[in-house]
């Protein structure tokens, strides 16, 4: 059954052509209301009842949400027309932006995946005597509180939480399941008279606890603490902040659902291989620390995960790709988008990606601004670093002219900004910008002032893995290329082979992860596909000659398709028997070294080196100081043997 659009115009600021919008969508759009969320709140209620229905407003959400709640009914969609496209200074049609924006909310939305996380409230409270003590004091009605000061100089004289003194050596884990290390660790001893005695010292104290609050003011216990759930700290001089983060302690008992930001196919990892490291991209991007070397591959611990998503943009095999949502769902939404928006009249749009922190920016620009121009299409994110070179490419292609990417504070810039340039060179320099500026007036300013390049003419809706899909898109926007030059690092290009110094040990085909390398059963030859080949450099790390480096590029032709061979040499024949092993010119230069040594005075010796592997064994075994000869074998005893010694006996 087709969704039906319940539209507002409120209070008559935006214009919404209904009919059009109907006609465009191919859904029911009903007149719009002038205030629905108020004195015509009967006619969302009676959207609601009848069920499949989408509210173009996400202003009042609560509004809604307690509506529908008393309606003993779920809550239903909502769609934000209004302050994404009907709220603009732009004098054109908005109605191909609405279209795009309608066809994008009619999609359906995989389920997020999560676990559950269980916190009993067991807290440490880590920092100077008096502000850790008023900490406690505001907590030990809520949570298990245990204190943990540098000495014992001043012990408060409180039992209704535990104090203990020390050196937080280290602490891992997240909320629910933290894990602290202590030296010199001292618990106080109830018993007694007169001020509190404490236990004699000891290092390496294992302690649990679920929530860790740090107002030492030093440095944080973790890198990235503002991404460890569970993890609060605060400057002990600045009181609100202090408060700020007690109160946030308080609510972190009970049970949680963590979002499982990531999915991983750990056999297509090219971390490394025979303890020779290859591909270090989301080792090296990780905010968090969540990933680590787990052997052959790395793993991710799901509890740290902040879903920053810069791990599924620079992962060149696929092994690790964002979840939350799917990277095929984002590629849908980015597909229905410039396909709704072409096929509503529309021309060349632009595509602005952000997270909440940009919609919050948009907003206010819409009510206070200029709002964003009619051919700008705002699609929000949870994370923006998952947006990475293959969805940007997969938009251009689709039909939007330029992407941008709205900066957060939060943002992970590094990697946004080494996708984006991975994208000017497969793309061109004009096609994606990053706009970085907390001022909702300077974002709508950058982006009437900025020149909308040429869309492609024959948009394409790429489809396969992230690979893929950015080889067809860069194919639709280089129609005429052979090939194009990237940045180092990129996980597209050729390798590079030294045939003077290559002697076909073919280390680099045993270990190569994705099968780019490969060799001939039937001659000695090193072949090689350019499309499979992942840049992760372990053929770089692996080669015993160093012949081989590495070519960051994008073949474009069906070349980079098939394999090629890179060094082949004549093949060594046999001396007895004729079968074709190993390779001549090797073989040489073993006999040329071998020469002159007192094992192989007798030329007799140095022939066994040009004989296949069969040959060379008879020809041992044959020889007159066969190695592999020995004595006379001893007769096994048997129960004949006993009776005759009992019978000489």
């Amino acid at each position: 059954m087709a969704k039906t659009l319940i539209t507002c115009n409120c209070e008559g600021s935006q214009t919404i052509d209904t009919d059009a919008l109907s006609k465009t969508t191919g859904v029911t759009v009903s007149p719009p209301c002038s205030a629905l969320c108020t004195h015509q709140i009967d006619r969302a209620a009676e959207a609601l009842n009848a069920g499949d229905v989408i509210l173009c407003c996400t202003q009042e959400a609560r509004v809604f949400g307690e509506l529908a709640e008393e309606l003993n009914l779920p809550p239903a969609p909502l769609l934000d027309l209004r302050d994404r496209a009907g709220w603009t200074d732009d004098t054109a049609s908005t109605l191909p932006k609405m279209s795009a924006l309608a066809a994008e909310a009619m999609l359906d939305a995989p389920l997020e995946k999560s676990l559950d996380v269980t916190s009993d409230g067991m807290c440490l409270i880590v920092g100077p005597v008096k502000v850790a003590v008023e900490a406690a004091e505001a907590l030990k009605d809520f949570l298990g509180v245990t204190v943990l000061l540098d000495t014992g100089s001043e012990l408060p004289d409180s039992r209704e939480y535990d104090v203990v003194t020390g050196n937080l050596r280290r602490a891992k884990g997240a909320l629910g399941q933290f894990e602290v290390v202590i030296d010199a660790l001292q618990q106080v001893d109830p018993t007694g008279r007169g001020a509190p005695r404490l236990s004699d010292a000891r290092d390496g104290a294992l302690s649990h606890c679920d929530v860790i609050l740090d107002l030492r003011g030093t440095q944080p216990l973790f890198p990235a603490p503002e991404k460890r759930e569970g993890y609060l700290r605060a400057d002990p001089s600045h009181p609100p902040a202090v408060a700020a983060a007690t109160m946030a302690a308080s609510h972190l008992i009970g049970t949680f659902e963590k979002p499982l930001f990531i999915r991983t196919e750990p056999l297509l990892c090219a971390h490394s291989r025979a303890e020779q490291t290859g591909c270090t991209n989301c080792l090296d991007l990780c905010p968090t620390g969540a990933i680590t070397p787990n052997g052959e591959h790395v793993t991710i611990d799901p509890m740290i995960c902040a879903g920053c998503g810069a791990c599924s943009s620079a992962c060149p095999s696929g092994a690790i790709s964002f979840d939350a949502p799917p990277v095929d769902f984002t590629m849908l939404r980015v597909q229905t988008l410039a396909r709704a928006y072409l096929a509503a009249g529309g021309d060349a749009p632009r595509l602005l990606v952000h997270d909440a922190h940009g919609s919050d920016m948009i907003r206010m620009a819409a009510r206070y601004g200029r709002g964003l121009p009619a051919d700008v299409i705002p699609m929000e994110l949870p994370a923006l670093a998952a947006f990475g070179h293959a969805e940007v490419t997969a938009a251009l292609a689709a039909g939007f002219a330029s992407t941008s990417l709205l900066l957060s504070p939060k943002a992970d810039r590094e990697a946004i900004e080494t996708q984006a340039a991975l994208v000017r060179a497969i793309a061109g320099t004009d096609r994606v910008h990053l706009i970085d500026t907390p001022d909702p007036d300077a974002l709508s300013e950058t982006l009437y002032a900025e020149a909308t390049p040429e869309a492609v003419k024959s948009p394409v809706r790429p489809m396969g893995t992230r690979r893929q899909i950015t080889r067809q898109a860069a194919r639709a926007l280089n129609p005429d290329a052979q090939s194009l030059e990237l940045p180092e690092g990129a996980p597209y290009g050729a390798v590079v082979v030294d045939k003077s110094a290559c002697t076909l040990c073919l280390s680099c085909v045993s270990l190569c992860p994705s099968g780019a390398l490969g060799d001939n059963p039937d001659l000695p030859q090193l072949r090689f596909q350019e499309d499979a080949c992942l840049q992760c450099g372990l053929c770089v790390n692996v080669c015993p000659e160093d012949a081989i480096t590495l070519a960051p590029r994008l073949d474009l032709t069906g070349a980079a398709l098939e394999q090629q061979v890179l060094h082949e040499e004549e093949p060594c024949a046999c001396i007895e028997c004729g079968a074709l092993f190993g390779v001549k010119s090797t073989v040489d230069k073993i006999m040329d070294k071998l020469r002159g040594h007192s094992m192989f005075a007798d030329e007799g010796r140095l022939r066994l080196i040009q004989m296949c592997d069969d040959c060379r064994i008879n020809a041992q075994y044959h020889s007159t100081n066969n190695p592999m000869s020995g004595g006379e074998r001893p007769r096994p005893r048997t129960t004949d043997d006993y009776f005759d010694k009992r019978r000489d006996h």
